[in-house]
């Protein structure tokens, strides 16, 4: 059936006299016979509505309904819902909708928190929140406000070069930007284009560990010979300078090895982490220790510079281990240039100041002269013949403050991975110095950031040699 446009202009007029009555166009339409899809045109003619709307998440937005502004002064007064939208002349679901902020567009509702419920697919999905799609990630990605800049720029009809000079962008920018985000023939929407970026920052993306076989392998031989994460990954770097698949973070290794949110490799790897742990704990501040004893001790702060800086070989930490109970221990020694350790062996149960201060006189004795500089201890009972120790070793033992061991800070690093071996409540008596001198070749033999890679062995072996 078709009209003359004297028909149409009747029809028209009649249309927009029926909606500012009732305020709805569906009802409008109705009541004067014609078809929705015209009086949403004749709704933007006369200025009601700001564009046509395209879908949900399209960009445009729908001009307020005159009434709106009244039915949320009424309720503001004290009126209920039904009382305000009878007043106002709508539906009373229209009136909840808006009170509750649900927004209509092309046969779809968008609810307050980000649901989206399309009449058209029956689905509902979840809206990015208004906060997300404002915030701007840096500033090469193109934000809400540039979008929206696109969207104006395009109903003018300018170009995508005229756009890219006015946002100050490439034109493969706008051009990119358009041929993601713009729905097959349908119009470009600046939120509908903002949500599809945000949609697609966060993506599943599968981790490098478990694509890279040969990668994986890799970390879990070096975890199984207790290097740690960051010993790897400089490892590797050395060992494939050139093989862009046989590199990761050491914060990768360590996300693998938690169990707490991700803990893929630690089914394979038992006692990969050295402390451990199956989470990441905050650093606390241990307790205070009580001193052994005070006649004759040389205190930390009379220690020469030479040493505190590291500078000159053959100044040494030391301290114990000890195993369950009390009732067994292992003397470790630390040389603080080249970090290389050494192990003094404690026959039997005895870790008694006579029996420590002769195990360690026959470590030190097998060092050159040159290398056996001083010795940094704690403030245990087991060096109390510390003065017998000096006159058979030429050696100066300087003790440290009360609860610091960060003082001798190389032999305390030292002894926590030498838990791995040792583990705390074992019976430490059974090892004997074989096994303690395989546990000090193992721990030499790792690379180490602060040698710059190189391994204590290969630092302490250059000191010897004349």
């Amino acid at each position: 059936m078709s009209f003359s446009k004297e028909e149409i202009g009747r029809l028209k007029a009649e249309f927009l006299t029926a909606f500012h009555q009732c305020g709805n166009a569906s009802e409008a339409a109705r009541r004067v016979g014609a078809k929705r899809g015209s009086v949403t045109a004749w709704l933007r003619a006369a200025g009601v509505v700001a564009r046509a709307q395209a879908g949900p998440g399209s960009g445009h937005r729908r001009a307020d309904h005159p009434a709106k502004a009244e039915y949320a002064r009424l309720r503001a007064e004290g009126l209920s819902n039904t009382a305000a939208a009878r007043r106002v002349g709508i539906n009373p679901r229209t009136g909840r909708d808006w009170h509750q902020g649900i927004r209509h567009t092309a046969n779809a509702r968008i609810y307050p928190d980000g649901r989206v419920v399309d009449y058209n697919t029956g689905m509902t999905q979840k809206q990015a929140a208004l906060a997300r799609l404002e915030k701007s990630i840096d500033a090469r990605f193109l934000a809400l406000a540039e979008r929206e800049l696109i969207t104006d720029l395009l109903s003018t009809g300018a170009s995508l070069r005229e756009i890219a000079r006015r946002l100050d962008r490439a034109p493969s920018t706008i051009s990119r930007e358009l041929r993601r985000n713009t729905p097959g023939k349908g119009l470009y929407g600046a939120y509908r284009a903002q949500r599809a970026a945000v949609a697609r920052r966060e993506r599943p993306k599968s981790r490098k560990l478990d694509t890279s076989p040969r990668l994986r392998t890799y970390v879990i031989d070096k975890l199984k010979l207790r290097w740690s994460p960051e010993q790897i990954c400089h490892a590797m770097e050395q060992e494939f300078p050139g093989d862009a698949e046989m590199r990761v973070t050491h914060e990768t290794i360590y996300q693998a090895l938690y169990v707490q949110a991700r803990g893929s490799l630690r089914k394979e790897i038992a006692a990969a982490v050295r402390t451990g742990r199956t989470r990441r704990k905050p650093r606390r501040t241990p307790g205070e220790r009580t001193p052994r004893f005070s006649d004759g001790m040389v205190m930390i702060s009379e220690r020469p510079a030479e040493i505190e800086d590291r500078a000159v070989p053959g100044h040494w930490e030391g301290d114990l281990i000890v195993g369950a109970a009390n009732g067994s221990a292992i003397g470790t020694l630390v040389e603080r240039s080249s970090r290389y350790v050494m192990l003094v062996h404690l026959p039997g149960r005895q870790h008694d100041s006579e029996t420590v201060a002769k195990a360690l006189t026959a470590t030190i004795s097998t060092l050159p002269a040159h290398l056996r500089g001083s010795l940094t201890w704690d403030q245990g009972a087991e060096m109390a013949r510390h003065k017998s120790f000096t006159m058979a070793t030429d050696m100066p033992v300087y003790f440290c403050d009360p609860a610091s061991p960060w003082q001798r800070g190389s032999n305390e690093n030292t002894n926590g991975l030498l838990r791995q071996y040792f583990p705390k409540g074992t019976d430490l008596s059974v090892f004997g110095p074989e096994d303690l001198e395989h546990v000090a070749q193992e721990l030499n033999g790792r690379p180490r950031k602060t040698l710059g890679w190189e391994n204590p062995a290969e630092r302490f072996s250059s000191y010897i040699q004349p």
